[in-house]
């Protein structure tokens, strides 16, 4: 399966990605504004582990965002459940030659349509880091608004920070 997206495809994620994710993943200023789930340094042991996690499923959720020749980053949703399974998060991330070029608004577009035409979801959201206004302007060109600041709700890099929620939710 394979989701067009501009120039690019968001596109399962499969053997012979690592080197790419590796050389891309492997960056502070790429996971400076990820979670710290995403490993720095970012290893080839943690590539083989994410691709191998991500085979053979049904209804991907995460994605590689490629290029005619290698995978560049990622997007994907993370279904929420309980009272909040109409809900999914938005993640996503590029490597840093990349950054200014649009791909990362067409890939959000594209996720966009297949979670809500794939998944019973009524509301997408993502938070961005108080440093980030890149990535808050990649949601807010695909039609997520700004909902809250959350202050001084996580910790990155050993410094309490605030955190912007944007939410897009289907009528």
């Amino acid at each position: 399966m394979e989701i067009p997206a501009g120039s690019w495809v968001l596109r399962p994620w499969r053997e012979g990605d690592e080197p790419a994710l590796v050389k891309y993943a492997n960056n502070r200023n790429v996971w400076i504004n990820l979670k710290d789930l995403f490993p720095h340094p970012y290893t080839m042991e943690d590539a083989e582990a994410w691709v191998q996690s991500q085979k053979d499923r049904d209804s991907p959720t995460n994605f590689a965002i490629a290029n005619a020749d290698e995978a560049i980053g990622a997007i994907g949703l993370r279904l929420q459940g309980d009272i909040y399974k109409r809900s999914a998060e938005v993640g996503y991330w590029l490597g840093e030659p990349f950054w200014g070029q649009g791909i990362a608004t067409h890939a959000l577009r594209a996720l966009t349509e297949y979670a809500f035409a794939n998944f019973d979801l009524v509301r997408l959201y993502a938070t961005v880091k108080e440093w980030n206004p890149a990535s808050a302007r990649v949601l807010e060109k695909c039609g997520f608004t700004l909902e809250a600041r959350l202050r001084k709700s996580a910790i990155k890099d050993g410094q309490m920070i605030d955190l912007f929620l944007y939410a897009l939710v289907r009528e």
